[in-house]
């Protein structure tokens, strides 16, 4: 069996270094990027405020506390992405095999790259360059056999590492690794885990596994494989993934909300959203999700109604999303709401047969044209008009890339 050669790519606290590169009299300080509305955290920090404790997650009063010269930079969602979709491009020149993990990591297999490029170290460093050189920003890059292992490697060394795992090595890196170090182990894997006195990935390796499988399912004979360093995940590039399981967007709301008409208007917006990625990648579904996050953030709740037909149309997923609403007696004021289209189809568009169905197909086609030239919720529906600037969403969710309908137009 041929040894792979996996890249991970971690581009060095992402938003922060994109925003000192843009303004240098940021260059050097402590900075926090930070979303435009009245509710928002610390989305991340440069390395600057970093060293003064601010953390991801963190409050603006938080990051204050431990640092108090501590720069706020509102975030610019499209500077980002458009870096990103710059940097993939790079990545591209030197392996078609380039998969988007985030908007600030990707994987690539370069294993028949090598060939033409030497080493993987040489790829790694003819990228780090053109990075540094195009954006003046940094990377920290991890070289190993397979995707688990590249990602450890490329958190071994920050900012601006290189860190490479050979097969060789592989015992004896994760020997005393903590299992929190492997991505795919959350805290609440860890902290079962921890449970069954297994704290490092040489303890998991060691385990037995039918005690893994015991405990936690099928889900168990890959955790053994984790904590020995195999994972025979391939890189995906774009265009061969998976197909899209469904199509959702969720919003923070500025402030708590319980006035019907608000609650209405926010569900119509995220319709609207939905809608128009569904429609672009001409993707319809029959089961509408509902989600619900009561102001104490703790609280939540989703529901899902399955139609008979396949839709697309945003009132019609609106006017499902309602149907789902009536049934539940709201404990408390809203703090985040979501809807998601899925059980998908792809389709063609067919012309409907009734008159009044074909025209509003046509207005439907029009605006979505009108918005996909002068951007999103150019032309929308009357009853947003009022509060439009809230309408797009401010946070770039986890599972943005940089092409294709997991592509959502951020703002």
């Amino acid at each position: 069996m041929t040894v792979r050669t996996i890249l991970h790519i971690d581009m060095n606290a992402f938003f922060a270094s994109v925003e000192q590169q843009a303004n240098p009299e940021l260059r050097g300080k402590p900075i926090a990027v930070v979303g435009g509305g009245g509710r928002t955290v610390i989305t991340t920090s440069s390395y600057e405020a970093r060293a003064c404790g601010v953390k991801t997650g963190m409050a603006i009063w938080e990051g204050k506390r431990v640092c108090p010269e501590l720069i706020l930079v509102v975030g610019d969602n499209r500077k980002y992405t458009y870096t990103s979709g710059k940097i993939n491009e790079i990545f591209r020149d030197y392996t078609p095999e380039v998969e988007a993990f985030s908007i600030d990591e990707s994987w690539l297999d370069v294993t028949h790259s090598l060939g033409i490029f030497g080493s993987a170290e040489t790829i790694a460093y003819l990228i780090k360059a053109r990075i540094r050189h195009s954006f003046g920003i940094t990377c920290s890059v991890g070289i190993a056999p397979n995707k688990l292992l590249a990602k450890l490697a490329s958190d071994m060394q920050k900012p601006d590492g290189l860190t490479v795992i050979t097969p060789d090595d592989v015992a004896r890196v994760l020997e005393r690794m903590p299992i929190k170090d492997l991505c795919g182990i959350g805290r609440r894997m860890e902290k079962n885990l921890n449970m069954m006195s297994i704290y490092t990935c040489g303890e998991l390796g060691r385990c037995e596994e039918g005690r893994l499988t015991g405990k936690f399912g099928v889900i168990g004979s890959r955790l053994k494989q984790m904590g020995l360093g195999i994972d025979h995940s391939p890189v995906v590039p774009f265009g061969e993934e998976d197909e899209v399981k469904s199509v959702g967007h969720s919003k923070t709301l500025e402030r708590d909300i319980d006035d019907p008409v608000e609650i209405r208007r926010v569900l119509l917006q995220l319709s609207e959203m939905v809608g128009s990625r569904a429609r672009k990648y001409s993707v319809s579904g029959r089961t509408i999700h509902l989600y619900v996050r009561y102001a104490d953030f703790f609280t939540s709740w989703g529901k899902q109604t399955t139609l008979k037909n396949h839709i697309n149309q945003s009132d019609e997923i609106y006017r499902a999303a309602l149907s789902i609403l009536a049934t539940v007696d709201l404990e408390q004021p809203v703090r985040l709401l979501g809807v998601c289209l899925s059980n998908l189809k792809h389709q063609a568009e067919q012309l409907p047969l009734f008159e009044e169905e074909r025209k509003k197909l046509f207005a439907t086609q029009a605006m979505d044209k009108v918005n996909a030239r002068f951007g999103s919720m150019a032309v929308t529906f009357g009853s947003l008009l009022k509060g439009r600037e809230g309408v797009e969403s401010r946070v770039i969710p986890p599972s943005w890339r940089p092409d294709g309908i997991k592509n959502v137009d951020v703002k």
